[in-house]
C-alpha cells in the first residue's frame, strides 16, 4: 500500500494538482516582485512570479491559518494555567528534502511572504548546515564522506537550539556555515530572538532516529515543529538537477580560490562531471535513499516537482 498514491483510499493526505492548489490562494495578495523572487531563488531554480502565484500564495494562506489557530490555542492555555505572563513561543515550520531539490528557495520565498502579512510577523530562517560537525571533527572520525548524513550533525546542539526556541528564550544562537569554505565558521552565530515564526530548513530535519526499547522519552527535531514540509521529486530528476548545479558551480563559485571545491574548476568538463557523478552516487543518493526519502510521509505538506523543477502536485495531510 502506497499512502502517497492519490488513488489509495487509506492515505492520510488529500491530493491536488498545481492548478487546483493555485485556486486556494483566494484573495491573498502578491507582495513580492519578480526581481525579489529572482534574488531569493537558488542556482538553477526556475521559480518565478507565476510559480509563486501558483503555489506559494496558497501555502502562505494555509500557514497563516495554522499560525492563527496556534495563537488562539496559546491564549486558551494561558487562561487554563492562569499564567497570563507566559511568553508566546514561535511557530516552527520544518522544511526537508534532498539536496538540489529546491528547499532553500522554498524557505526563502516563504520567509518573505510570511513576513509581509498585514500583521507584519517577525520571521526568521535557520538552516541545519551550521549544526554540521566541523570538518576537522568529521575527518578525525572518518565522516567526511558522510557529510549531510544524520551522524554528521551535532544533534545535541540542534536539540538545545530548538528547545530554547520553543521555550521562548531570548537571543538563542545558531552556528553559521560557509558554503564557500564548506565548513562551520568558528565563533560566528545567528541570533534568534523570539520570532513569531521560525523556518527551520535541512535535508534530515524529519529524521526520527531510533526509539529506545525502555520507553524513555527521546526528543527528535520534528517534535518541536508545528508544521512540516517535504520537497519531493523523482530520483532521476534530483540526480539531473544535482549534476547540472555542480557543473554550473564549477563555472561560478568554484572558481574562487577560497572555495573548498576550487580544484574542481581546474578539471576538464568530463573529469568534473565524473567527480559530480561519484559524489551523487556515493554520498547524496545513498543519503536520499537511507535517510531523507523515508521521512517524506512524516510531513504535513508535500510539494511534488516535475521535470521542469516546478511543483506539479501537492499533498496535504488530512485533519
Amino acid at each position: 500500500m502506497d499512502q502517497l498514491a492519490p488513488t489509495e483510499k487509506y492515505s492520510p493526505y488529500r491530493f491536488f494538482s498545481a492548478e487546483q492548489w493555485s485556486r486556494f490562494r483566494a484573495d491573498t495578495p502578491m507582495t513580492l516582485t519578480a526581481d525579489e523572487i529572482h534574488r531569493l531563488r537558488s542556482l538553477n531554480d526556475p521559480v518565478d512570479l507565476h510559480e509563486v502565484e501558483r503555489i506559494y500564495l496558497s501555502m502562505s494562506r494555509l500557514l497563516s491559518a495554522h499560525v492563527e489557530a496556534s495563537q488562539l490555542l496559546f491564549r486558551q492555555r494561558q487562561v487554563f494555567f492562569n499564567a497570563l505572563d507566559v511568553a508566546k513561543t514561535p511557530f516552527i515550520i520544518g522544511i526537508a528534502g534532498s539536496v538540489a531539490v529546491g528547499k532553500s528557495t522554498t524557505a526563502r520565498v516563504l520567509k518573505e511572504l510570511l513576513a509581509r502579512w498585514p500583521s507584519s510577523p517577525k520571521v526568521d530562517l535557520v538552516t541545519t548546515d551550521g549544526f554540521l560537525l566541523p570538518n576537522e571533527v568529521l575527518r578525525r572520525n572518518n565522516l567526511m564522506e558522510r557529510k549531510g548524513f544524520p551522524d554528521s550533525y551535532d544533534v545535541g546542539a540542534l536539540l538545545r537550539f530548538l528547545s530554547g526556541i520553543k521555550s521562548a528564550q531570548r537571543n538563542v544562537l545558531a552556528p553559521v556555515y560557509s558554503h564557500l569554505t564548506y565548513d562551520v565558521i568558528p565563533g560566528e552565530f545567528q541570533t534568534i530572538d523570539r520570532p513569531d515564526i521560525l523556518i527551520f530548513e535541512g535535508i534530515n530535519v524529519l529524521q526520527p532516529g531510533k526509539l529506545p526499547k525502555d520507553g524513555k522519552i527521546v526528543p527528535f527535531l520534528s517534535d518541536f515543529f508545528d508544521f512540516a514540509i517535504y520537497i519531493d521529486a523523482e530520483e532521476v530528476l534530483i540526480h539531473h538537477w544535482y549534476i547540472a548545479r555542480f557543473m554550473r558551480l564549477r563555472e561560478t563559485a568554484f572558481r574562487d580560490p577560497a572555495s573548498f571545491f576550487h580544484r574542481y574548476s581546474q578539471l576538464s568538463e568530463d573529469a568534473a562531471r565524473a567527480i559530480a557523478e561519484g559524489l551523487w552516487t556515493n554520498i547524496n543518493l545513498k543519503n536520499l535513499r537511507e535517510n531523507i526519502l523515508p521521512t517524506r510521509a512524516r510531513a504535513d505538506l508535500i510539494l511534488r516537482k516535475g521535470a521542469n523543477h516546478l511543483v506539479e502536485e501537492v499533498a496535504l495531510r488530512k485533519l
